[in-house]
Order: C-alpha cells, then structure tokens, then sequence
C-alpha cells in the first residue's frame, strides 16, 4: 500500500461531544486531516467542526458504518493516528454488577472493545503504511474498583489490553490513556443530579494526549495528567 498524501489523517470515534470533539477541532487546528463519527447527526450541527473535518454519522458496532469509515480512510489515502474514543457506560443508571445481565454486557462490550477491535483490524494497513498510532481512551476505573462501574471498568480494561496486545502482535504505536475526570454529558450521566461544574473541561486534556503522539513513547498505559502539554 502507497499513501497518496502527505498530510497527516486521523479518524477520532465519537467526535460529536466531549473529547472526541475537542480533540477533532484541534487535530484540525493543527493542519491534520481528521475523519470523526459519532451517532447524532443533530449534536454534530450543534458542534460547528471545522469544514476541513469528515463527518460520518452512524453506530460504530455496526459493520456498515465501520466499512464507510474505512472507506473514508481509504479515500484519503493513509492514516498516521486511530483514536477510540467512542464508549458507552451502559444501561442507566448505572447499577451494580449483581443487578445486571448479558444484554447490559453485551452493549456496553460491543461498542467499548468489539467495535474498537474489528475497526482495528480493518484499518491496519494504513496504520502499519504510515507509521502510525494506536490510541484508546481508558478510564481509572479499569484499575479501580468502583460500586456500579463494574461493566464500564470491565471494558475499559479489556480495550487497554487489546490496544496492548495490537502493539505486541503489529509493532505499531499503541497507548491506553486514562484523561481523568472530565466536564462531559457521559460523566453527568454516570451522576445524576450531583454538581461536576469542578471537573476540567475535555479541552484541557487534548494537549496531553497530542504530546503523547507527537513523542512516541514506548507502548503501554499512561495517565494524561503525567504527560507533556498545557493542561491549563
């Protein structure tokens, strides 16, 4: 396979609010090429992207829209940076593990490792062509233990292991970041009613994670606040 660009090109899962979206307009800020998607063709009106960034709207457990990103990839003719970002916590609100079951597992499992795994795998070519970077967006609570994020932490920890193994089977760039608590409708959803106007706002996290791209450290788990880049 032959890039046909020079430009760099990342494809962002789930651009449409919260990180995903404060990373794409910065990705194009910075001159990339970015590709994004997320389920809400009305939230990405809301969010004013840049003209320069490809909206693909659709679910990304399903295959079809998985082939129409990759067929976005192709079009523009390489891929130098793969974010998942796109998750779900679940069924809400958010339960203990004693009061779930395998329908509650399987949607949270299908979007927050199925999908990242099988999109992977379709666009290692361009990633392997490029040089690029592997980069899933975890949580502490793959580490921790916290009461009723057991489906969550779960998942998380299985995508940082996938995105890990990716690394050890491909030798590509591969990095599961923790950002940290962030001002975000997915982390008012997980506390309804509570006050989280304290947390950072996604965009403070972005320069963290571009640090970390722009390095290429060796791959594993980090956590963004002990990165480089202005977290202010």
């Amino acid at each position: 396979m032959t890039t046909n660009t020079t430009e760099r090109v990342a494809l962002v899962t789930g651009g449409s609010a919260g990180l995903g979206l404060a990373l794409s307009r910065e990705l194009a800020r910075r001159g990339w090429r970015v590709i994004t998607d997320g389920r809400s063709e009305e939230k990405f009106k809301e969010a004013g992207l840049p003209g320069t960034v490809t909206v693909v709207v659709g679910d990304l457990t399903d295959a079809d829209h998985r082939d129409r990103l990759q067929a976005e990839v192709e079009r523009h003719g390489r891929l130098d940076l793969l974010v998942h970002n796109a998750s779900t916590l679940g069924p809400l609100p958010m339960r203990p593990l004693g009061e779930v079951d395998v329908a509650d597992l399987m949607q949270v499992w299908r979007t927050n490792v199925g999908g990242p795994l099988v999109l992977t795998s379709a666009l290692l070519p361009w990633l392997r062509d490029a040089d690029g970077v592997l980069l899933s967006i975890s949580s502490d609570a793959a580490v921790q233990h916290y009461e009723t994020w057991g489906l969550y932490g779960a998942s998380k920890a299985a995508l940082d292991h996938v995105t890990l193994t990716y690394a050890a089977e491909t030798g590509l760039r591969a990095y599961a970041v923790d950002p940290g608590d962030m001002r975000t409708a997915m982390h008012q959803d997980a506390f309804p009613g509570e006050d989280i106007s304290d947390r950072p706002l996604p965009e403070t996290v972005v320069p963290h994670l571009l640090a970390l791209v722009e390095a290429r450290p060796e791959p594993g788990r980090y956590r963004a606040a002990d990165l480089g880049g202005d977290r202010s």
